[in-house]
């Protein structure tokens, strides 16, 4: 089959092309299967070598080449040409500034993602035994969704309230703080709450539910932002938090 990319381009260093603008580029001999990663490269290698677009393992792991994609935000290297057309229309993920072409500036998204401390925080000794301190099976199915975020922002750049207001966290850095929140060994989730539960933290969440979709690991992100919510108004109420306690599915 033909394909028409309608790509979104842009590079703020080379004179007349400081202004966005849109260029297209027609591909032949393009099978249904192929990935839009593997045109993107085509388009690169074989038409314009100056297209720039972030990409690293090309498996749906590493995030990298997060992009808008047909207007929905997706991984290129796993959105297969048969769910897009012959016309696919390509553009940087949005509300973060960009830098040239495909390629935007993701310190604003790691920055809100290191406010919310994405690490685990435990001060008791290390087991005398030398292992890794254990979870029931109950207390790891908690989490276990959250755990798959790979940090490619498509969620975070599909709301509109991240849209409106950059300093809001987003979803991707509440889905990591919920990954900790929620974990029995960890030791710091007041912390975590303490920045949430200010203005451009989860309340900011107006349950859009653009989230959910967005993310290419199928995380429920619209109801971690919920159970996050029910945590800060169960520990202000009463200054605990008890995981297993807070929970809106299942």
């Amino acid at each position: 089959m033909e394909v028409t990319f309608r790509i979104r381009r842009y590079n703020p260093e080379e004179p007349g092309k400081n202004k966005p603008y849109w260029q297209e580029f027609t591909l032949k001999d393009v099978k249904e299967t192929d990935r839009v990663l593997e045109l993107l490269h085509r388009v690169k290698w074989e038409q314009d070598g100056t297209l720039g677009f972030r990409r690293s393992c090309s498996h749906g792991i590493c995030g990298s080449d997060a992009m808008r994609i047909n207007g929905r935000n997706a991984l290129a290297c796993k959105l297969l040409i048969r769910s897009c057309g012959p016309k696919v229309q390509v553009e940087p993920i949005l509300g973060l500034p960009v830098l040239k072409d495909l390629i935007v500036d993701m310190e604003p998204f790691f920055a809100h993602y290191r406010s919310v401390m994405p690490f685990f925080v435990n001060n008791d000794p290390v087991p005398a035994d030398g292992r890794e301190r254990l979870q029931d099976a109950e207390e790891q199915q908690i989490i276990n969704d959250t755990t798959n975020c790979i940090l490619c922002a498509c969620c975070t750049t599909s709301c509109p309230s991240f849209w409106a207001n950059g300093e809001y966290v987003g979803p991707a850095a509440m889905v990591q703080a919920h990954r900790f929140i929620f974990d029995t060994r960890d030791q710091a989730s007041q912390e975590r709450i303490a920045v949430l539960a200010e203005p451009d933290g989860v309340w900011r969440c107006r349950t859009i539910f653009n989230c959910t979709p967005a993310c290419p690991r199928g995380i429920e992100v619209t109801r971690a932002i919920g159970e996050v919510k029910l945590a800060i108004m169960r520990g202000t109420r009463e200054g605990i938090i008890n995981p297993k306690d807070i929970k809106v599915h299942g």
